[in-house]
């Protein structure tokens, strides 16, 4: 198949119970110029000798001690060679299609630096919980509403020259890092919101931000004051409602999302998805 070259790279942690579900995803997709990369942090619990399943498959990997997500991610880009950036964190899965609508979205608008779509939510054994719908924005609509409201980060896609125009992923951040990034492309490039859904976002106990949710927000909003962001926002009215939801036991607040979801009603689970966009 002729196009772009698409470089994914996959940042993974002990997570052999969803891993092996996020490779296939990839491997899987109707696109095949794509260059898979898998950056594991040293896992101690099988996810390894699920890797090296797949390792004849992968463009490169390694499992090796690292500064966290954020430097995983960018080890994995710095060795890419695509034309087309992603990264797909090893907990979420690109539904069949993905990369095909976006590289078509990319070559038919050049002036393009960023593609995202819409996302199913799922739980930990892949059932999904729901639906997010995207919708178009720009650096203002980010700052003013967040990014959940617009872009779920296994949904996105970005040009690679213009990551490397604008840097790549801050290694200071540990939550953020992709509200960051977002931020950075749509101040350099248009953005291209496509109304087709593009991956599964998984909502979980485990999840990196899910067990450190103060610090994923608080950190958020230090993101968003970075880049002129002002102090009463959505975000900071969001942040406020999470603070009162947060006095209920976690198990209590995944039922209240469960039995709140329909199709019209999506208020709280985005809330919750807020704390896990990070990871």
């Amino acid at each position: 198949m002729s196009g772009p070259l698409v470089s994914i790279v996959t940042p993974s942690y002990n997570q052999a119970e969803f891993v092996e579900t996020t490779i296939r995803s990839v491997l899987a997709q109707s696109y095949t110029r794509i260059e898979y990369i898998v950056c594991d942090g040293g896992s101690q619990d099988g996810t390894v000798d699920i890797i090296k399943r797949y390792s004849d498959r992968l463009a490169w990997w390694c499992s090796e001690k690292d500064r966290g997500q954020s430097d995983a991610i960018n080890k994995g880009w710095r060795r890419a060679t695509g034309d087309i950036l992603a990264y797909l964190n090893s907990d979420d899965i690109l539904l069949p299609g993905a990369v095909e609508h976006a590289v078509r979205a990319f070559r038919q608008n050049p002036s393009v630096g960023l593609v995202y779509g819409d996302w199913v939510y799922l739980d930990e054994d892949g059932a999904e919980l729901g639906r997010g719908r995207g919708g178009s924005t720009d650096l203002k609509r980010l700052l003013r509403d967040g990014q959940i409201r617009y872009i779920a980060q296994p949904a996105s896609l970005y040009r690679a020259d213009v990551v490397r125009r604008v840097g790549l992923i801050d290694d200071r951040l540990h939550y953020s890092m992709d509200y960051d990034l977002l931020l950075r492309l749509s101040m350099a490039s248009q953005t291209m919101y496509l109304p087709v859904t593009l991956a599964g976002f998984r909502l979980h106990m485990n999840a990196k931000s899910s067990a450190f949710v103060e610090a994923h927000w608080r950190e958020t909003l230090a993101v968003r004051a970075r880049y002129g962001g002002r102090y009463l926002s959505k975000q900071r009215l969001l942040y406020w409602r999470y603070r009162a939801f947060a006095v209920v036991p976690r198990p209590m607040q995944m039922w209240l999302r469960r039995i709140r979801n329909s199709r019209n009603d999506w208020t709280i689970l985005k809330a919750g998805a807020a704390d896990r966009a990070g990871d």
